[in-house]
């Protein structure tokens, strides 16, 4: 059985999400972190995607 790490790979928050849906606000909030720290562009899929899981509360 793969873990939610192993099946997320390096894959952006667009083509990945993590399986609960509880946790999709501090992972979203973390890779919005990660990104403004680096100064890392980000595509508009992937602002779609953490828009939805910023919104969600679990």
């Amino acid at each position: 059985m793969r873990t939610s790490n192993q099946t997320k790979g390096d894959q952006t928050p667009d083509l990945w999400k993590p399986p609960l849906k509880s946790y999709w606000p501090p992972y979203s909030r973390a890779w919005t972190h990660a990104k403004h720290v680096y100064n890392l562009s980000v595509t508009d899929e992937e602002k779609n995607a953490l828009s939805e899981m910023l919104g969600t509360y679990a």
